[in-house]
């Protein structure tokens, strides 16, 4: 029987024709299947499904999600971290904050992100910071040139913010945060050209969110994420020492901000 698929052009890419094809009259595709995003029950007979390849260096996993979850998209994810998609997720949290590398940045530098729920006008709202672990020197520049994080991330469209008591509302167009398989995989940026997004953060591991932070983010679809230089934020065990932390960085001018579409649930 035919299946309710979306199939995105650079899924279809990378699968072949013949094999989408045979997707969407339903010989290869599941009728039930358990969300990708939301790990919960769908069925592609009877609700629009988004096929999702995860792909890593030597792997490639085909998965499905309720298309109100997650578009139809190629994920690039690190080849351990798909292994571990195959013997199943098997619910150990990983260290926190997460930390991987920025893509394109100079020397690969490190990126740590922290979630969590930063209270603004009265509501809650779901939050990642960023914060390097070392100075972030622009591109094709040598030698000791300062910290250049926040003046790159500028010109990308965050905005800087003196104080934490106004949500910011500045949405960087094609960016979003990829939530898959109930947990926090990427940062996305919009790929060169107009091609695939490409990650501009991405977890070693899987990030496990709270309860209370996705409740937040499926209600909004929307994540505050805030960015400072390095020794601005440090790891704060607490939600309240971390907003602390924030104010700090925001009047010292050392704090910008923006908001991306959560993709995902």
């Amino acid at each position: 029987m035919p299946r309710m698929l979306d199939v995105s052009q650079d899924v279809r890419a990378e699968i072949g024709d013949e094999e989408a094809d045979r997707l969407l009259v339903g010989e290869n595709a599941p009728g039930s299947y358990d969300c990708t995003s939301c790990r919960t029950p769908g069925d592609s007979e009877q609700e629009r499904t988004s096929t999702v390849l995860f792909v890593g260096e030597e792997t490639a996993v085909l998965a499905f999600a309720h298309a109100t979850c997650i578009p139809s998209q190629v994920v690039q994810v690190a080849e351990d971290q798909l292994q571990g998609a195959v013997r199943s997720i098997t619910g150990e949290e990983p260290p926190h904050p997460g930390a991987s590398r920025q893509a394109g940045g100079p020397e690969q530098a490190v990126l740590g992100i922290t979630s969590g729920l930063v209270l603004i006008d009265g509501e809650l709202h779901p939050a990642l910071v960023v914060e390097p672990t070392a100075p972030i020197a622009r591109p094709g520049t040598t030698g000791n040139g300062g910290d250049d994080f926040l003046p790159l991330l500028i010109e990308q469209g965050f905005v800087p913010i003196s104080e934490v008591s106004h949500r910011p509302t500045t949405q960087l167009h094609g960016w979003s945060v990829l939530v898959a398989m109930g947990q926090l995989h990427a940062v996305l940026q919009p790929g060169t050209g107009g091609g695939s997004p490409v990650a501009w953060w991405q977890a070693h591991q899987p990030l496990q969110v709270t309860d209370g932070w996705r409740a937040a983010a499926n209600k909004s679809h929307t994540v505050l994420v805030f960015a400072a230089p390095v020794g601005s934020i440090g790891q704060q065990p607490r939600e309240d020492l971390l907003r602390d932390a924030l104010e700090r960085a925001a009047a010292r001018g050392r704090l910008v901000a923006a908001t991306m579409p959560l993709a995902g649930t």
